[in-house]
């Protein structure tokens, strides 16, 4: 059965849709009144995962290594509308780390969320023949520091009767990149990573969740997005058949801390453009 053009013309969208327009273009409240601590978030995903959930209401905590990122991230922050603090963290820094919730804390009175973003992957090789320095580093600050910045957030988010931790993981964590080895196993570690943290903090009303990105066109991918050939391969296996734009996780990201999301935890959202993954 179909409307008539008269009737459809009568009809009113209802405000609710008419936030949809654009992915680069979302406000809403449906985060005001949260505190939202997003590590790695200066450019990428990481920014954009800090600017979508300010534009719904939070207020935003970012970090980097280099004192001029945080500064102009910060500014362009404020300069949306989004009520933004920032603040240089190297998350493999203990002491970096604790001035971070500390300044999250004097700033804003607590955290209701944690987005764990950073990650590195300081050289390609395949993954027998990966230096063991290149493999710890990158089980340092993939995997280590996600699980630390998860242990030292808890009582935190503890303080305000619970809260949100999401991990970003990688399409890779699921189909092993030939020149990404370690990377790819490090981004596997946080599925499960995801899982155990998640089955022990249910009772105290923290949800944990991961996001796995596809191939997103950033700085970090460039080394398989840059060149023709690398493109083509990349999009080989990518049904959509294009790469994916860090907006895109950022609303993956915004829908898990979220109430929308209230019954997931222990979850990993694939954003990937149909890229097949299975463990």
């Amino acid at each position: 059965m179909f409307l008539s053009s008269n009737l459809t013309s009568k009809i009113t969208m209802p405000k609710i849709y008419t936030q949809f327009t654009s992915a680069n273009n979302f406000h809403s409240s449906r985060l005001k009144g949260k505190v939202a601590l997003i590590t790695a978030s200066t450019e990428g995903i990481g920014y954009a995962i800090a600017k979508r959930l300010g534009d719904e209401g939070a207020s935003v905590v970012i970090s980097s290594r280099k004192e001029d990122n945080v500064k102009q991230a910060t500014d362009s922050l404020r300069k949306d509308g989004i009520n933004a603090e920032g603040l240089v963290c190297h998350v493999g820094d203990a002491e970096h780390r604790q001035k971070l919730f500390d300044f999250a804390k004097k700033k804003y009175g607590g955290i209701d969320i944690l987005v764990s973003n950073a990650a590195v992957n300081p050289a390609v090789s395949p993954i027998l023949e990966t230096d063991e320095k290149v493999w710890d580093k990158i089980f340092e600050v993939n995997v280590k520091c996600s699980w630390l910045l998860a242990k030292e957030v808890y009582p935190e988010l503890i303080k305000r009767g619970g809260g949100s931790i999401v991990f970003i993981s990688s399409i890779a964590g699921y189909q092993p990149m030939e020149p990404l080895g370690p990377y790819s196993v490090s981004k596997t570690t946080l599925l499960g990573l995801t899982k155990a943290i998640a089955s022990e903090v249910v009772n105290d009303n923290i949800r944990v969740n991961c996001v796995a990105p596809g191939i997103v066109a950033t700085k970090f991918a460039s080394a398989i997005t840059s060149s023709e050939a690398g493109k083509e391969k990349s999009l080989s296996i990518v049904p959509m058949n294009r790469f994916g734009k860090p907006s895109e996780i950022a609303s993956a990201v915004a829908f898990l801390v979220s109430d929308d999301a209230s019954y997931m935890t222990g979850e990993t959202l694939v954003v990937a453009g149909g890229t097949y993954a299975h463990l």
